[in-house]
């Protein structure tokens, strides 16, 4: 969302239900449905998506269009339709996006902006409630806690002796979560017919994608099987959590995390479980609640790793063994070669002859938040090597992106020294943020 402030009346209708779930954690809500269109949840819920931008749904109508036709008359028609109870949601557009590891590529649903707006209201409203319920181990799209908050939960068990992890994939998760469980989940603590009725229509809404030909086909492979909630949606991180949270308390509650010393450390659809010992039995354990909660565990990609004699990835981060300048051990954490690798692909295309259209100066703002982004996210650990392989590759392709642009043959230092990259271009320069990072240049 931003930095955009939550209104002070949204604030307090938030901290009121979050107080009152947390007071009780049996207490179920029976009135909720008539929150979803109060006009300035609904004002709010428009204002976070479009600060999220994003492109059109199935309907084609774009911010530009709502804008134009007047927010508030867009919104009051809105609330009117969701007061009357005559709102349906709108098929999803589906795209496809490269995965993070760079391996195949995963669905992304669109909904139509009506529809995201009401979902971002549902999230307003729902998400205080059920953030009193999720586990500390769930650190995925909420507040105080990011995937830097479960690197460090990594970190700190493997320095607690937690050496053993399970290294764990779901299959599909976002497309395998059945809509009867999850229903329950949420009824736990909702009692709301309107609302559950709402959230079913938007778990069973139709996809329509776009073939290669320009062809539009729906399916309702989503209703048929019952079961999947598209990524992409507003309210999908929320009923992943709510989902999720059933593996984290069943863990914890048949007392595996106590008999195996194991403890699970979970982002959406990544999750890692970091074991004292006997890992193999916590594997077989985690397995059978998966199967319980109707989803497959990826056996080609989880397996147990033995830290130190072995690495492994998680959230872009490589967790094992490292050794200082002096030679000596500590368990750290550093950027994994594939997140640098994709870093690099990005440079690459953003670098590419094809862009010679641009000013320098605005690839160079391009490039700039490129980078920025990603030493903010990894700024854990030893980076300095790869932020040094990073700040060489940037630099010779930028090179190599002005002499084509201005059809200069050798080279490039000469023509280009660091001095005007820096200095006249503005490239910032990854090494010199090391210098106020923890172990940077260990």
């Amino acid at each position: 969302m931003g930095n955009l402030i939550t209104p002070l009346n949204v604030q307090k209708l938030q901290t009121a239900l979050h107080a009152k779930a947390k007071e009780n954690p049996s207490f179920r809500f029976y009135a909720l449905y008539d929150k979803l269109y109060r006009i300035d949840v609904l004002q709010y819920a428009y204002a976070c998506c479009k600060a999220n931008q994003g492109v059109a749904g199935v309907d084609e109508e774009r911010f530009e269009d709502i804008e134009a036709y007047g927010v508030d008359r867009w919104l009051g028609e809105l609330a009117r339709k969701l007061r009357e109870k005559r709102y349906q949601p709108q098929a999803v557009r589906r795209v496809f996006i490269p995965k993070r590891s760079g391996q195949g590529r995963r669905p992304l649903g669109i909904p139509s902006i009506r529809d995201r707006t009401v979902q971002m209201a549902a999230v307003l409203v729902l998400g205080p409630i059920f953030e009193a319920d999720l586990q500390p181990e769930q650190h995925a799209y909420r507040p105080e806690r990011n995937a830097l908050t479960a690197v460090n939960q990594v970190h700190h068990l493997l320095n607690t002796g937690h050496a053993q992890i399970i290294d764990a994939d779901l299959a599909a998760y976002f497309d395998s979560i059945p809509h009867v469980e999850l229903l329950k989940s949420v009824a736990r603590r909702v009692v709301d017919r309107a609302m559950l009725h709402l959230i079913k229509m938007w778990l069973q809404a139709p996809v329509e994608e776009t073939d290669e030909r320009g062809r539009k086909k729906r399916t309702t492979r989503n209703r048929d099987e019952k079961c999947g909630t598209p990524q992409g949606s507003p309210l999908s991180p929320l009923l992943s959590n709510i989902y999720m949270r059933r593996f984290v308390l069943g863990w914890k509650q048949l007392g595996y995390a106590e008999r195996y010393n194991a403890h699970i450390v979970n982002y959406a659809d990544d999750l890692v479980v970091c074991c004292h010992g006997n890992a193999e039995e916590a594997l077989q354990a985690m397995r059978q609640i998966m199967k319980r909660l109707k989803l497959t565990v990826n056996e080609e990609k989880t397996h147990v790793c033995r830290v130190p004699e072995q690495h492994f990835d998680f959230l872009g981060y490589q967790f094992g063994r490292f050794y200082t300048k002096t030679g000596k051990a500590y368990w750290g954490t550093r950027p994994s070669k594939q997140s640098v690798k994709r870093l690099i692909q990005s440079i690459h295309e953003q670098t590419d002859h094809r862009m010679c259209l641009l000013d320098a100066e605005d690839l160079v703002h391009n490039l700039n938040r490129k980078l920025r982004g990603w030493a903010n996210y990894f700024k854990l650990g030893p980076v300095s090597k790869p932020y040094r392989r990073v700040d060489l590759y940037t630099k010779a392709r930028l090179r190599r992106w002005l002499r084509y642009k201005h059809k200069i043959r050798g080279g490039g230092y000469s023509q280009y020294p660091d001095e005007y990259l820096y200095q006249r271009l503005g490239l910032i320069r990854l090494p010199e943020l090391t210098r106020n990072l923890p172990w940077a240049n260990a």
